[in-house]
């Protein structure tokens, strides 16, 4: 049965092209191509147009390419995201090219053909658009289609479904080579509207912009609506062997496997994770076949340079719940797949090869439960997640209507560990100071809160932020959003007095990140009363939060550390007042002194495990800080005689150096606690108050 809800519709605006440049229709056609993950996945694909452009030397008009630069994406891509070739000096390759054994060396000479002296580096596939003897050419890796270029009669499947209309071509590595053959395909077959490459994806072009786009949309529509008909009532995957746990579950077991596989797939870097529980990814790692399928490898090269040539199959089983069997012999499981996947590098590199690289898995299969993904960064873990989904929707489309085929392992080790790839992974930028980690901060909508995270976030770490108000949370998060992205923040309501709240948070912080190697003790309340008028509830809040509240949050950062093995790094804010006594407020000051004694004894039981507990001891930090909200502040311009307003410049002017001190720097000497710079410093106390005799540690 087919629906008209799964088909691409047309989102192209006449009134919007109208008056753009072939370059502008160019753009406007890839980020709408890009726009639906049906058509191609993230990165995936190019596009391209050729056109006349006056060249800036001569001021006559040339033909010049514009296609898809390195590493970009259709989605998303601007203007400055497209290189320009002189179409004449791309013809003029054809004179160097000596052979497909040296067929890599062309790449360097693609800078010679820039025009207009344009920055942006030609990809490997621009030879594949350059040839195409059409203005407009469009290549895209859509589900469907992959699904017939990996079946192992997929050249007959692309005659059933198009006819003449499209093409194939086998299997071959995309460049030079590929680029030659579609021209020459192109010339023998004029009135081809594209073709499928086998195991890799669809070409199709016109000499209108608009009309390539549509002509594209058309081609999957056809496969989409071809795989409907045919697969309405074939089980998916063979059938399912396995139920689903429910939701709540799911995330239980992800709870407790991800930060395992973390600690022993972070030895190189740390790694981060995500975790997939969508119907399809659920249809697939339930299923009969699945075992089999994953073993076989993924097809398309986007497809497995971003998720390994295969997955790890987790022994899990989910109508026994073995999770501590599987939590036991999992360190094994992984070794394992590090040896096959060292044997595979063994039996398939070259002379020249780039050295082996980090051969943990990507992908985690987890029967009942999911799909766990672990990669340098959270964008990249779960954009591996959604490229491994695209390989589940081909394997169910292949496997369905053929037999489904990956990719020979030569070939893929080839385009794995292709020296061009390899020169590109070089190129890419120096990791930042806290890449990969993942930071709890309490109290994180605050004042010093925020602009810890903020720190944090800045040298490229995922933060978990922990409050107790649920609209400044929202806010704060939001913020931060807008800044960094969507991928590096997650939020919880917590309260640091409920044992149960403080765990669920460690969960969900290990469900969406992975683990924890940071927590930053910020949350906080202040008090003031004259002790004939501190009454016990007043007392037991205070210690209530800034004692009880920083042992329950720490303690569970310990379990998660452990769990680990990667050590870890607690920061915890207490207060000049732990060390330095002040009037009308003795519970305050006996619950910072409380926190400040705390982390030195989790900095004796930490250190063997490489877990260091510092503190930060800050004073008078009124900007942005939530405990001087309300009563706190009236009481203390109370007790020094002054108003709200005299308050802040009284704390500098009581400072040795005259300062005030601002959230900002207190999210510096927390950030010098989480990073390496302070690797072989544990159970130290940091003063930041701008001077305080009686504060000094000795």
């Amino acid at each position: 049965m087919t629906t008209a809800s799964t088909r691409l519709v047309s989102l192209w605006d006449d009134a919007k092209a109208e008056g753009m440049s072939e370059p502008e229709k160019l753009l406007y056609r890839s980020n709408l191509l890009g726009s639906d993950k049906r058509v191609t996945n993230y990165g995936g694909g190019n596009t391209s147009c050729k056109c006349q452009e006056v060249d800036p030397l001569t001021g006559t008009e040339a033909e010049v390419l514009w296609v898809k630069g390195s590493g970009g994406d259709v989605g998303t891509i601007k203007m400055d995201g497209f290189a320009t070739l002189y179409m004449d000096k791309m013809r003029a390759l054809k004179g160097k090219y000596r052979g497909v054994e040296f067929e890599d060396e062309m790449v360097g000479y693609l800078p010679h053909c820039t025009f207009n002296l344009n920055p942006r580096a030609a990809s490997i596939d621009t030879p594949l658009h350059a040839y195409v003897p059409k203005a407009h050419v469009d290549h895209m890796h859509p589900d469907a289609i992959i699904a017939i270029a990996a079946s192992k009669n997929s050249k007959e499947l692309t005659a059933e479904i198009f006819g003449d209309e499209i093409g194939w071509l086998p299997w071959k590595k995309p460049g030079y080579e590929l680029g030659l053959w579609l021209e020459d395909f192109c010339l023998k077959n004029p009135d081809a509207k594209g073709v499928v490459l086998e195991s890799h994806g669809l070409f199709t072009w016109d000499d209108d912009a608009k009309a390539c786009y549509e002509l594209t949309l058309e081609i999957i529509n056809k496969a989409i609506a071809y795989f409907e008909e045919k697969t309405a009532d074939v089980p998916a995957f063979g059938g399912p062997v396995h139920e689903s746990l429910a939701p709540a579950a799911r995330r239980e077991i992800a709870a407790k496997l991800m930060p395992a596989i973390r600690g022993f797939v972070s030895g190189k870097q740390h790694m981060v994770g995500n975790f997939e529980d969508s119907e399809t990814v659920l249809d697939f790692v339930n299923a009969k076949d699945m075992p089999a399928l994953a073993a076989l490898g993924t097809s398309c090269p986007d497809h497995f340079l971003r998720t390994k040539i295969r997955p790890l199959v987790i022994d899990f089983d989910p109508a026994q719940n073995n999770i501590d069997a599987v939590l036991e012999g999992l360190e094994a499981q992984i070794a394992a797949y590090r040896e096959d996947y060292a044997a595979y590098y063994e039996r398939c590199k070259h002379d020249d090869s780039p050295a082996l690289r980090d051969p943990n898995a990507v992908v985690y299969l987890v029967p009942g439960v999911g799909m766990i993904t672990f990669a340098k960064d959270k964008a990249t873990a779960r954009i591996s997640g959604e490229f491994y989904v695209n390989a589940i929707n081909v394997m169910r489309g292949a496997s369905s209507v053929s037999e489904y085929v990956g990719l020979p392992e030569q070939e893929a080790f080839d385009i794995e560990y292709w020296l061009l790839e390899e020169a590109k992974l070089q190129r890419m930028p120096k990791p930042k100071s806290l890449a990969g980690r993942v930071a709890m901060v309490t109290g994180g909508a605050g004042g010093i809160g925020t602009a810890t995270a903020e720190r944090y976030l800045a040298e490229g770490a995922c933060v978990v932020l922990a409050d107790i108000s649920e609209d400044s949370l929202n806010a704060t998060k939001d913020a931060l959003t807008a800044s960094y992205g969507r991928d590096v923040i997650r939020s919880v309501i917590m309260d640091v007095t409920d044992e149960a709240a403080v765990a669920r948070a460690y969960a969900d912080a290990a469900v969406e990140f992975g683990g924890v190697d940071i927590l930053v003790s910020n949350a906080g309340i202040a008090s003031s009363a004259p002790v004939e008028e501190t009454t016990l509830a007043l007392w037991n809040k205070n210690m209530e939060i800034l004692s009880t509240g920083y042992f329950l949050v720490s303690r569970e950062a310990f379990k998660l550390m452990r769990v680990q093995g990667m050590g870890g790094s607690i920061v915890f804010v207490a207060s000049k007042n732990g060390l330095a006594a002040s009037p009308n407020a003795s519970a305050y000051c006996t619950a910072k002194a409380s926190e400040i004694h705390l982390a030195r004894c989790l900095a004796l039981e930490g250190a063997e495990a490489g877990i260091r507990v510092n503190v930060v001891n800050p004073d008078a930090v009124l900007r942005g800080s939530k405990i001087w909200e309300g009563e706190w502040l009236d009481q203390r311009a109370s007790t020094y005689g002054t108003d709200k307003a005299g308050l802040e410049e009284m704390y500098r002017n009581r400072s040795m150096l005259k300062r005030s001190v601002l959230p900002e720097d207190i999210a510096e000497a927390a950030y010098f606690f989480a990073s390496e710079k302070s690797a072989k410093s544990t159970g130290n106390i940091i003063n930041v108050d701008a001077g305080n005799v009686q504060a000094f540690t000795r």
